[in-house]
This record gives C-alpha cells, sequence and structure tokens, in this order.
C-alpha cells in the first residue's frame, strides 16, 4: 500500500514472491485439492470441525478458558478479524509461540473465526484494496491516530480492517514495544515517549474508532446469509488480455464451499475457459483459486447483503501486481439485470458498435436521448451488441441504458478529448529476476478520458469521466537527477499496446553510475487520439529494489 502521495521514497508495496512468465503456468485442480489464496488455504473436503473444541486442543498451552460464553477464551474472544487477519494471526502463533496444528485444522479454524469473530460488510467497505492486493493503491488516511503511529509499518487498512476490546488494543502496544523493542527509535517517534504516548492516547483512540462491539456487526450476525450458489454473470478486465464477460457457475460442496465453472469471451472474441474452487467465510466474504485459460488465478470478492452481487478483484495467483476489478451478478429466474456497456463512451456525431452486458436481457433496447439505435449485430440472453449513433446536438452527459426493464449501465456522449490520466495514480514496480528469486514486480496502466464539462476547462470539477479508453504507451525520464542516471535505459520498458511496465533486472550493474541497482524514477505517458489530435498524461513510476517480506496483509 502507499500511504499518501508524498511517501514515494518509502513506499511499502507487498512484493511478489515468485513467477516466471505473465501467462505460462498451470494448475489443475481436483475436488479434494487445498488451495491458498494470499496465504490463505480455502478448501476442505472433511466436514468443518468444532471450531471452539479446536481451540481448546490446540491454543490452551497459552489461552484460557473464561467460563464466559460469551467470550469464552482469554485473548481470542476479544478479537474480530478478515479471514486474512486470522490467518496471519494463526501464523504469527506457529512461528513465535510453537503453535501446533494441522494444515487441516488451521482452515478450519479460520473459518469458524471468521463466522463468528468476523467482521461486517459495512466494517470493510473502503478498505478492501488491502484484501485484494492492490499494490498501488494510494491510501488517505483520515484516522491521525493510525496515520501518526501505526502506519509508519502498516498499511492504514490493517489496523481498521480488526476490532478489539479496550484492553487488547492496549495489549496490542505492549506485545509491539516487547516483540520489537527498538521501536521507539524508528522514524517517527524519536521525538516524544512512543511507549507512553502509544499506550495512553493512540491505543484509546483506536479504540474508539474500532470497537469490539459495534451495531453494524450485530445486525449482520442475526441475518440471513444468502447461498451464493447458482449462476452468475461476470465482467471485468485483465492486463494484456482486456476486457471479458463470463458466465460463472457456483454448485454447492458443503460448508459454504464451491465448486466453479467459468466460460466467457474477450473483447477481441477470443474465448476464456477455467475452473476453481470457492470458500465463503463471514456470509460474504468469497474467495477462490481457478485457474483461467491455463494460468492460476485467485479472487479475492465480497458479496452484497442479499447474495445477489459480487465485486472486488482478480489476479494472478503468483504475481498479484496483475490483475483487475471485476463484478457479477446473480442470474435468477424473471429478473432482467444490466451490468456494463462497452465501451462506455460515444463521441457526439460519430457511430460506434456498443456490447451491452448483463443476465437476462430481454425487451426494447433504450439507448438514451439523442442516441439512435441503428442495428442489433448480435443478441443473447447475456449480451447485445449493436451499432449506435449519437446525433450532433445529442446533450453532452451520463445517460442511464435500458434492455427491457433491466437498468444499470451509463453511456457517456461527449464532444471532445480534453484530458488524459494514468492510472495507478502513483506506482511503484520492483527490479527482480536475473537469476534471482525475486520475480520483477510489474505495473499494468491504463488510460481514463475525459471532456471538459460545462466550464469548458479540463481538470476541474465537473470534468466529465468517459472512462477507460486505449492508449499509445511511452517512457521519460522523470526529472533531472533521472535523466542524469539514464534511469529511461536501465529502469525498464514499457509494451505500447497494452501499457504493461516490465522492470529491470535485479542485482548490480556496472554499466551504471557506481554500479547501482537498475532502479529509477519514470513518467509513464499514456497518449490518445480520438480524432481532433492527440492528448497525453503521465504519472509517476518509481522503480524499486526488492522487498523480502510478505504479510498476507500489508
Amino acid at each position: 500500500m502507499l500511504n499518501g502521495p508524498n511517501e514515494m521514497k518509502t513506499m511499502r508495496v507487498i512484493s511478489l514472491k515468485t513467477t516466471k512468465s505473465r501467462w505460462n503456468t498451470g494448475l489443475s485442480l481436483s475436488g479434494g485439492a487445498a488451495l491458498a489464496l494470499s496465504g490463505l488455504m480455502v478448501w476442505s473436503t472433511p466436514a468443518a470441525a468444532d471450531g471452539q473444541q479446536l481451540i481448546r486442543e490446540r491454543c490452551l498451552d497459552c489461552h484460557t478458558e473464561t467460563g464466559d460464553a460469551a467470550a469464552p477464551f482469554s485473548r481470542i474472544s476479544q478479537l474480530r478479524k478478515t479471514p486474512e487477519g486470522w490467518e496471519m494471526t494463526l501464523n504469527r502463533m506457529q512461528a513465535l509461540r510453537g503453535l501446533k496444528i494441522s494444515a487441516e485444522e488451521k482452515r478450519e479454524l479460520i473459518k469458524y473465526l471468521a463466522d463468528t469473530q468476523g467482521l461486517a460488510p459495512a466494517e470493510t467497505r473502503g478498505l478492501r484494496y488491502v484484501l485484494e492486493q492492490d499494490r498501488n493503491h494510494v491510501e488517505n488516511l483520515e484516522n491521525e491516530a493510525v496515520a501518526g503511529t501505526c502506519a509508519g509499518c502498516h498499511s492504514g487498512a490493517r489496523v481498521a480492517l480488526q476490532r478489539r476490546s479496550a484492553e487488547e488494543w492496549k495489549k496490542l502496544v505492549h506485545f509491539h514495544m516487547g516483540q520489537f523493542p527498538t521501536i521507539e527509535l524508528i522514524a517517527g517517534a524519536r521525538d516524544h515517549a512512543w511507549f507512553d504516548r502509544t499506550l495512553n492516547e493512540v491505543a484509546p483512540a483506536l479504540s474508539s474508532a474500532y470497537p469490539l462491539s459495534t451495531p453494524e456487526w450485530s445486525q449482520w450476525q442475526a441475518a440471513p446469509k444468502a447461498s451464493l450458489e447458482g449462476s452468475w454473470r461476470l465482467v471485468g478486465w485483465l492486463p494484456e488480455k482486456g476486457e471479458f464477460d463470463a458466465t460463472l457457475s457456483a454448485q454447492p460442496q458443503g460448508d459454504d464451499r464451491y465448486q466453479l465453472k467459468i466460460t466467457g469471451q474477450y473483447a477481441d472474441g477470443s474465448a476464456l475457459e477455467g475452473n476453481g474452487l470457492a470458500q465463503v467465510y463471514t456470509g460474504y466474504e468469497w474467495r477462490a483459486n481457478l485457474t483461467l485459460d491455463g494460468v492460476p488465478m485467485r479472487q479475492v470478492l465480497a458479496a452484497d447483503e442479499n447474495g445477489e452481487t459480487l465485486q472486488g478483484r482478480m489476479f494472478l495467483r503468483d504475481a498479484k501486481e496483475l490483475g483487475g476489478e471485476i463484478r457479477a451478478v446473480k442470474a435468477k429466474k424473471g429478473l432482467s439485470r444490466l451490468l456494463s456497456v462497452s465501451p462506455g463512451y460515444l463521441k457526439r456525431g460519430q457511430t460506434q458498435t456498443l456490447t451491452l452486458h448483463g443476465a437476462q436481457l430481454s425487451g426494447e433496447i433504450d439507448l438514451g436521448e439523442g442516441i439512435t439505435l441503428v442495428k442489433v449485430l448480435a443478441r443473447d440472453a447475456d449480451r447485445i451488441e449493436v451499432v449506435a449513433k449519437a446525433s450532433e446536438s445529442a446533450g453532452i452527459g451520463s445517460r442511464a441504458l435500458r434492455v427491457g426493464g433491466a437498468q444499470g449501465a451509463d453511456l457517456v456522449v461527449y464532444d471532445k478529448l480534453a484530458r488524459v490520466d494514468v492510472t495507478p495514480g502513483q506506482s511503484i514496480a520492483r527490479v527482480g529476476g536475473n537469476g534471482g528469486q525475486l520475480a520483477k514486480q510489474k505495473v499494468a496502466f491504463r488510460a481514463v478520458g475525459y471532456a471538459a464539462g460545462k466550464d469548458g476547462t479540463p481538470g476541474t470539477e465537473d470534468d466529465l469521466r468517459l472512462g477507460y479508453v486505449p492508449a499509445q504507451w511511452s517512457l521519460k525520464a522523470f526529472d533531472e537527477v533521472a535523466q542524469a542516471d539514464n534511469d529511461l535505459k536501465y529502469a525498464g520498458t514499457i509494451d505500447a499496446e497494452t501499457g504493461l511496465f516490465i522492470p529491470g533486472d535485479a542485482g548490480p550493474n556496472p554499466e551504471r553510475r557506481m554500479s547501482t541497482n537498475n532502479v529509477g524514477q519514470l513518467a509513464v505517458v499514456a497518449t490518445v487520439d480520438d480524432g481532433d489530435g492527440p492528448v497525453s498524461g503521465e504519472n509517476h513510476l518509481l522503480v524499486a529494489v526488492q522487498t523480502f517480506m510478505f504479510p498476507v496483509i500489508q
């Protein structure tokens, strides 16, 4: 995670362990296979063991039973965490406290703890990027206690994705002091009595912001949990592959486990096919491993409260930075749904092919005021391809599309491309390979187009977002220092068509000044031409050395 726009020199971004090639590894999954998702095992064949009995058998060498039915175990019952958070706890107990637990028991215990002491959907909202392994997300930390103390080592999301009693927040401070006795000497902690301030000011602030008991959790515990079995319509994007739509079948296997099958196509017409396994925690936390076109992939998604939508991120198992957002709706009999339109923009006075994605799409197609449906090229229940034309006088702005009673996608009509943004806005790549065990950490860039709003000036608040647009990609030195060090030659290359940046090789380079590594600072440039001349946008890219720490949650 990137903790603020001004911390490019101290970015703490999770690096991958190993990866060999972009699309060259395969994984064969059978019904009884064990899966790992961010290190989290998410599949097992036997019925779930009793969670409390597992705690009694494996954890009471250090913890005790309290006799309180509402909080039966010391130091355990006073916490709530995500599935990944509980996995990290068990990892630490194994590494530092001598916990003896089998892989199967560990999976079952994570499931039990996440279900009974997890976080409600409302409590993870706005923080899911760290669960989804979005390594170039820039945090805006509004909680001063987190920003001033915890964010020296962790992402803010790691702190906010747990709940503790007031006493447990204080014990967490004691843990840090005992486990990391030099913590008072790190940068940002030397100008005050770190322990006293953190114990007496920061811990109470965290207890107030992230308490153990919340209305959101009580309401979620009491709410009925929907099954996620059935057929889902899925849309998304993957680096180098592009946009896709697919049908995802989830067949229940017991204990919130699902066998998955996915079939669909990319925007260029090439087929997409895969299968895998999923485990659902806390009634809505979807974690899946699947093989897509022969490539091992992972999904970290969240279902809505009604179990009718899924949203999150899918990425390569061995290169978590390579992935994209996906959304899905459940295909329910008699319920028509519209998911997206691609592309999501249409220039005034022009004719363009549009593809509408959804589930059980039937009825009249309405593209909005000022847009004429010229021709339907292809149509089935889930996908409609049309030719559309925007009139010369069509109103600038967004309009909701409809197919029969289905609505849920917007089409933007614009007059002229005014600016281009590069996303991710601030990014980090890491050198690797070159005979070492750590692979290169790449970055997949996308371009977002904007039209000027009513004020006619690009870069102001009323700019009209068109969505992702195809671009030509290039690099240049970020500043005079980067130019003097010839970073453009050594730090890496970018694919002109796809926007995939590949950093340089790891290790000292005798061709560079002082034989330094192939690190550097670059500007990533996206150039788009929609017929009125090229428009470019750029953003900063830091190419750094490898990282050797791989926490499940940074």
